[in-house]
């Protein structure tokens, strides 16, 4: 999965990127969707950029492994459609990319050195992807 991303402007000391991939089903429940409105899977990329000027107590701007768990347990082998976090709304690879950051940054809110989430970039298929920064 070795890929550049598209980089974010910041001035922060230390910049964290994670890579992972999970492998869900949604629909998009309008027919403008097209054959989208059917259900169907992807095996989604996704790649995270924290970034902070603090430590913790062991040395992780961010534990690896807890970016990890927050999105494969709450995306991976799912109908996304049926996610308390997206139920009632589109759920398209742009809000999802938003969720992934709003649950990221939730964690890090907790977090006593406060890193801040700059990006999800998310890869629905080999050719369409989307990247949510959020509102700074």
């Amino acid at each position: 999965m070795q890929q550049l991303y598209p980089q974010v402007d910041h001035n922060f000391v230390y910049e964290l990127n994670k890579d992972m991939n999970f492998s869900a089903a949604h629909y998009i429940p309008d027919a403008r969707a097209g054959v989208c409105s059917r259900t169907h899977g992807h095996t989604y990329f996704v790649n995270v950029t924290i970034a902070g000027n603090n430590l913790d107590d062991m040395g992780f701007l961010v534990n690896f492994r807890d970016i990890k768990t927050i999105i494969n347990d709450t995306f991976d082998h799912t109908l996304i459609n049926d996610l308390p976090e997206l139920k009632d709304k589109m759920p398209s690879t742009e809000l999802v990319a938003k969720t992934i950051f709003d649950m990221i940054d939730n964690h890090l809110s907790t977090l006593v050195h406060q890193p801040k989430c700059l990006q999800v970039f998310l890869r629905e298929t080999p050719t369409s992807y989307v990247v949510y920064r959020g509102v700074r």
